[in-house]
């Protein structure tokens, strides 16, 4: 039950990815930034995922909703859970309306996905202003139903069709801008993440739950180099994927060195040791690559709403920043080759590199801070709050 509760001056719901809620944290941050108080800015979030675990620990009040997001499948199984997701839904909608109700905010922020709903709808039924965060590079279900409502949306790039829409970059993570790029720095990197210093080294990651295509091509790739000991893997498997598989691990000096671990906090540091990643073209994912300043391989995946990861892809990679290959082509022998042509032309890797960072929005989170602030309602003061 929510109580009366003190005055907020922001709410920024969603959560339930990462996706979601990184640009949210990173959000957050920047309006502290801006002179806001952690206990004036209130997430509502997903009780599914890891909003708990991330939210309990960065000193911002949060509300989870329960419930989950609509499956896009006509299947009977689909449309049973579908039917119980819109009845927790309207539920959650109800909750959202109260909450928003009694916290007062000047300013209601969606940043997408199932968990943004209820707050969005309470904005538009209490007319509270309306910021939409929209990072992929074709708007999401949530953002195309509250668009035309929203008084401003902050959008990760050009051509994202959402009204009065401010291309402020995707905000990531700040610890992502401070990747050293350099050698010493790249050695580093690798010694903590025990791999050798001065081998080539190829990132693999496709999410926190993982990429089964991304993982059985590179588990092929690796039996492919056989005993060639020039290469490198640090491969994140993803915790869906981990559990019961067969793990490769090189031998050194007759063979890559692979090292395989279910999850990874330290991504800065995985980008800080890649010479190549091999990635999913999910947008914060695409965003970070492009700050750290890392070449990749962007396989999208397939189905994704709207076909978003492929938008997202093909952005990177017409800034020269990627190399894109489709989900269906991905087999060990294609990456295989990929991923050699590309270690072996140093000059361009440190022209992807640099193409990266020029595709790069490092001051994305103070941008769209920026615009939450503007959007708020003027007679609602930060000190109001609280």
């Amino acid at each position: 039950m929510i109580g009366a509760g003190p005055r907020r001056w922001a709410i920024i719901a969603g959560g339930g990815t990462a996706g979601h809620l990184q640009p949210a944290l990173a959000i957050a941050e920047a309006l502290v930034e801006a002179g806001h108080g952690r206990d004036t800015i209130e997430f509502v979030g997903s009780r599914r995922g890891q909003d708990r675990v991330v939210l309990a620990t960065r000193g911002f009040p949060f509300t989870l909703l329960p419930g989950r997001g609509v499956r896009r499948s006509l299947a009977p199984d689909a449309l049973a859970q579908n039917l119980v997701a819109l009845a927790h839904l309207a539920g959650a909608a109800v909750v959202g309306t109260v909450l928003v109700a009694r916290r007062r905010p000047a300013v209601v922020v969606s940043v997408g996905g199932y968990a943004s709903i209820p707050a969005a709808v309470a904005a538009v039924v209490l007319r509270v202003p309306l910021v939409l965060v929209n990072v992929d590079a074709v708007p999401g279900a949530a953002n195309r139903l509250f668009g035309r409502f929203a008084r401003a949306s902050a959008v990760g790039w050009e051509g994202a069709a959402l009204p009065r829409a401010v291309v402020t970059g995707t905000p990531v993570r700040p610890e992502i801008a401070g990747v050293g790029r350099g050698a010493e720095a790249r050695r580093a990197a690798r010694i903590e993440l025990g791999l050798p210093a001065d081998r080539p080294t190829v990132v693999v990651f496709g999410g926190s739950l993982g990429a089964r295509r991304l993982n059985e091509a590179i588990d092929g790739v690796v039996h492919l180099w056989g005993d060639r000991c020039d290469r490198s893997v640090y491969h994140i498997v993803g915790r869906r994927d981990w559990a019961g598989r067969a793990r490769p691990a090189g031998t050194g000096a007759h063979g890559p060195t692979v090292v395989a671990v279910p999850y990874e906090e330290r991504m800065a540091v995985a980008y800080a040791a890649a010479d190549l990643v091999v990635s999913r073209a999910g947008a914060m994912t695409v965003a970070e690559l492009a700050l750290a300043g890392v070449p990749a391989v962007l396989v999208p995946l397939p189905g994704a709403p709207g076909d978003h990861q492929t938008a997202n892809a093909r952005a990177l990679a017409a800034a020269g920043a990627a190399v894109v290959l489709e989900d269906g082509s991905c087999d060990a022998a294609r990456l295989a080759t990929t991923i050699d042509e590309l270690l072996g032309d140093t000059a361009r890797l440190a022209e992807m590199a640099r193409a990266a960072r020029k595709a790069a929005r490092p001051d994305a989170a103070r941008a769209a801070a920026a615009l939450v602030s503007a959007s708020a309602r003027a007679q609602h003061r930060p000190e109001e709050a609280g």
